[in-house]
């Protein structure tokens, strides 16, 4: 029973939402802009998209660069508006120079390919869209851009795992499309290509394109994408809309507004997403928060396809909206997923148990395993899931304590900061979850199970619980 799951994430290749650096507020003196931006925002304001009156404009703040108000803004009023024409996505790519090498590329891929050309040709070129790609950073906190001393001090960790596997994934899709695309293509890549520039364009969309918006599921918005994120803000509604593009309408724009009242001065903020844990932050943006509910686990269960009544119970597994291999990401402080006891329950069921896998039971078995089914299924995913949580907590090089002692400390490296905080609040997101089966270990005698409940529904057990005989008359 000991193989029934493993401890491990979920493929994270999938559309996110977007980001710049963490940061929650400007400088008191903020030092001036370097040229690079005062020239990418002379040329929005030469194509009419920003002028002297716009409600916020780039500044320097404490991580980097961000929007910063010129005046007072109002809670849901626009900051700014950027016309679909200096927009970055696979319509951008297929009209320009490369699209006819692009066409059935992933749209990701197309983007980051247009990215690293707009980076590598010269500058005397003539591209409009060098100026936004100038303002770019070289590099942000993510985990992806990590040095392997740096990777080392997550080890143990889920997020290294993901790390890794993204990486691993970027180079497969780098070498796929050097050989089809990049070298045949000579004329559109004069220059060389290397493997970092496609982590570094990788990189850039992972921490900055926009989703989620209508009709556009990878979008790049210069301008747009240096709002920066607050975890004190904790909506996401109305942020930012596309506006426009109907029959009759005006040039389709993507509208930015401030979720709370901003004071001149001050840095224009968002929530970026409610919903990732820190892991994700980590692996997207380079920057966690200290919120606990952003602490999460991902516990992988699985039916073995070696269990003899596999296709009984993946059929009732389907039936209820589960998978042979179903992922359950675990909340620092907040109760189990609901699905995953009738999911753990299901994958140890076995032995006399096994009758409720027949088809009579089929569309009320799930019902069943709701509750407590019998003591032996009870107790075997109590140990199995505690042993589990031993294993994993044996893997780190460091303990909780350490951990917190080195979040005492002060001027800690950023990303050593991410490192420890991640290995923490993995670390405390598996105690919760061994408390939750150490507790359920403890009421084994006190549970009511299956044959009881069976009993009981019948009239067959008295109120304190004894079975009621009938003798003949």
């Amino acid at each position: 029973m000991s193989t029934f799951f493993t401890f491990s994430t979920p493929n994270p290749i999938k559309p996110k939402p977007f980001l710049h650096r963490f940061t929650v507020k400007c400088t008191a003196t903020p030092p001036s802009l370097p040229p690079a931006v005062n020239t990418f925002w002379k040329w929005l304001s030469d194509e009419k998209v920003v002028s002297s009156k716009s409600p916020a404009k780039p500044g320097t703040v404490t991580e980097g660069l961000g929007l910063v108000a010129q005046r007072d803004i109002a809670r849901n009023e626009v900051v700014l508006e950027v016309p679909k024409r200096f927009w970055i996505n696979p319509d951008t790519v297929s009209g320009s120079e490369i699209g006819r090498v692009c066409s059935g590329l992933k749209p990701w891929i197309c983007v980051a390919l247009f990215l690293i050309r707009e980076k590598l040709r010269g500058d005397d070129e003539g591209s409009s869209w060098r100026k936004y790609v100038d303002i770019l950073p070289e590099s942000t906190d993510s985990t992806i851009f990590w040095s392997e001393e740096e990777l080392s001090e997550i080890e143990g960790t889920q997020l290294l795992s993901t790390t890794l596997s993204v990486k691993e994934y970027v180079k497969n899709e780098f070498l796929q499309v050097e050989d089809q695309v990049i070298l045949p293509n000579k004329q559109l890549f004069p220059f060389t290509v290397t493997l970092e520039d496609f982590i570094w364009a990788f990189g850039i969309l992972r921490s900055r394109a926009f989703s989620r918006l209508r009709g556009q599921n990878l979008v790049l918005i210069p301008l747009a994408d240096l709002i920066n994120h607050s975890p004190s803000i904790t909506t996401e509604d109305y942020a930012y809309e596309i506006k426009g593009g109907g029959l009759f309408s005006r040039e389709q724009v993507f509208s930015l507004r401030s979720p709370i009242p901003v004071k001149a001065g001050e840095q224009v903020l968002i929530q970026y997403d409610m919903n990732k844990s820190n892991a994700e932050l980590a692996l997207d943006y380079g920057f966690i928060e200290s919120t606990p509910d952003r602490n999460t686990y991902t516990l992988t269960l699985q039916i073995s396809d070696s269990d003899p009544f596999f296709d009984d119970k993946l059929d009732i597994a389907e039936a209820n909206g589960t998978k042979e291999v179903q992922y359950f990401d675990i909340t620092l402080g907040r109760p189990l997923p609901p699905k995953m006891l009738p999911y753990l329950r299901l994958v140890a069921l076995g032995g006399t148990d096994a009758f409720l896998l027949e088809s009579i039971f089929r569309n009320a078995v799930w019902d069943h395993l709701e509750l407590p089914v019998s003591r032996d299924n009870e107790e075997v995913i109590c140990q199995v899931v505690r042993g589990a949580c031993k294993s994993a907590l044996s893997s780190y090089r460091t303990t909780i304590e350490e951990d917190e002692k080195l979040m005492e400390g002060r001027n800690m490296d950023p990303r050593l900061a991410i490192a420890v905080g991640i290995r923490a609040g993995e670390k405390k997101v598996l105690q919760h979850i061994d408390g939750i089966f150490k507790e359920r270990e403890m009421e084994l005698d006190e549970n009511e199970y299956y044959q009881e409940r069976r009993l009981r529904d019948l009239g067959l057990v008295g109120e304190q619980g004894d079975i009621i005989f009938w003798e003949p008359k």
